[in-house]
């Protein structure tokens, strides 16, 4: 296992479920955070938790270039270099075809795709000029299997996967590395508006959620997780 000591670590979604876990076990090893969420308030708790200062945290829509191009401004202010992406941000919109309407689709991509996009275009050229990084996605299950009423949702998902490993082809002759971390369903507050009957109690928590992210940015520069599946015993998709 690699030492996180000192690295500089980007966090895209810090203000949720998972993001907030992820960030206490990442700042508990030792590792240099800079953290970004939607939620200010949110966000200013976990920064606080975990001994973060305010000039490394930074609230926004990263489906904005406009505001993606403002984090990197502050990120570089921080840091000199990128040593891991985090990108733990997204939206879910489940509906059936016939509720689901045009401002739905697009909110999902742009939540979930989009801004995976814009995010690559202002921190990868970082990584590749020190020819060095670890980039983790979180497409999660639905990224590889379709779910009745997920289509929005798994449109940017299966979107995103196809972007990551394109990117990863042109990588080929750097060291950075590229992980897609596939989820089953976690109990986060993304259940709270969606209009399933859904077992939470039987679902992974967000703890163990965030120690397989905390465990992927710890692999050895020599080889590279690019799949890893963590889903719920009883419901297993993948």
């Amino acid at each position: 296992m690699q030492s996180l000591k000192d690295k500089n670590i980007l966090l895209i979604g810090a203000s949720g479920g998972i993001g907030s876990r992820t960030a206490k076990l990442l700042a508990g090893s030792g590792a240099k955070l800079f953290l970004t969420g939607r939620n200010v308030e949110k966000l200013r708790v976990v920064a606080n938790a975990c001994n973060i200062p305010s000039e490394r945290c930074f609230a926004l829509d990263c489906s904005q270039s406009s505001s993606v191009s403002e984090l990197k401004e502050k990120y570089f202010q921080q840091f000199s270099s990128v040593d891991i992406l985090i990108n733990a941000a997204g939206i879910g919109i489940i509906k059936s075809m016939d509720t689901l309407d045009e401002a739905d689709f697009l909110l999902s991509l742009n939540s979930n795709l989009i801004s995976s996009f814009l995010l690559m275009k202002a921190f990868l050229p970082a990584m590749k000029e020190q020819k060095a990084g670890l980039i983790i996605n979180i497409p999660g299950v639905l990224g590889k299997v379709p779910m009745a009423g997920a289509a929005a949702y798994c449109a940017s998902k299966y979107g995103l996967v196809g972007m990551m490993q394109s990117i990863r082809e042109e990588l080929k002759r750097t060291d950075i590395r590229i992980t897609n971390l596939y989820l089953g369903g976690v109990d986060t507050p993304f259940w709270d508006t969606i209009d399933l009957k859904v077992q939470r109690e039987k679902m992974l928590q967000t703890e163990e959620a965030a120690k397989a992210i905390w465990f992927l940015c710890q692999q050895p520069d020599s080889g590279v997780v690019s799949e890893m599946v963590l889903q719920p015993f009883y419901h297993q998709a993948i």
